[in-house]
């Protein structure tokens, strides 16, 4: 068989999960630290796998404010409705994993944008979205929508540090409002990856219950490498896979 075989499958990674690797941003914001644009998910699990230098992700949800140390080695993962901002600290970069791949792509990353830009859909489309390509104007487009994000993600963090979890939970049902339109598209995609996997699994475990293995006679192998490297991401410049749902472009990048 040929080592460039293209995936036959609907989601060539285990699990229907998502992958790319980012570089954090080194560029400083208002509060001094360089670091990415804060942001939540609203159905997704991510996991950041640190494969170089150090830094920090920084948290908001239920638990307050927290500073998580990121260094080679450690994994640090954040639930549906959790705010994080990636923390540049030196050479940091990360394997991120993300669950449902396929949704992130579609648009359930929402940025910490004040309130009144997550109250227009047409101004929070505006802010979000990139011009094509790699350029100077991309990224300074980038670096607009990471101060923006982080003006949002600044006033979040100083309420809920002084014990108001008030603005933090309005952004989170902002962000749902913002999204709402698009659940459906959602739903399409999460039975025909995530959902299609693990019932495929149930598949196999009746198949072996029965005594019937011969699904395994289409055991195969793939490889791919990143097809676009250094894209705009919303953390840091974004290596990404040209595999189904693997790692499309972000909406709104």
């Amino acid at each position: 068989m040929s080592g460039d075989r293209k995936p036959a499958l609907p989601h060539p990674l285990p699990g229907a999960v998502g992958l790319s690797h980012l570089s954090a941003y080194d560029w400083q914001a208002a509060d001094g630290v360089c670091g990415g644009s804060p942001h939540l998910h609203l159905v997704c699990t991510e996991a950041y796998v640190v494969t170089g230098g150090r830094g920090a992700v920084q948290t908001l949800s239920p638990d307050g404010y927290r500073d998580i140390p990121l260094e080679p080695g450690s994994v640090a993962w954040f639930t549906p409705g959790t705010v994080h901002r990636m923390v540049q600290g030196g050479g940091l970069r990360v394997t991120v994993l993300m669950q449902n791949s396929g949704l992130p792509e579609a648009g359930d990353a929402v940025f910490t944008f004040p309130p009144e830009v997550l109250a227009d859909p047409a101004a929070y489309a505006a802010a979000a979205t990139l011009p094509s390509g790699a350029g100077p104007e991309t990224e300074a487009a980038a670096r607009r929508r990471r101060d923006l994000a982080v003006e949002g993600y600044l006033a979040l963090r100083e309420a809920l540090v002084a014990g108001d979890d008030g603005p933090y939970r309005e952004f989170q049902w902002a962000a749902a409002r913002l999204v709402r339109e698009k659940v459906p598209a959602w739903r399409e995609l999460w039975r025909s990856g995530a959902l299609a996997t693990a019932e495929r699994t149930g598949a196999q475990l009746d198949a072996l219950t029965d005594g019937d293995p011969a699904y395994l006679g289409e055991a195969t192998a793939y490889r791919a490498a990143p097809s676009r490297l250094g894209g705009y991401g919303m953390c840091g410049r974004r290596d990404e896979y040209a595999l189904p749902r693997t790692t499309l472009p972000y909406e709104g990048e």
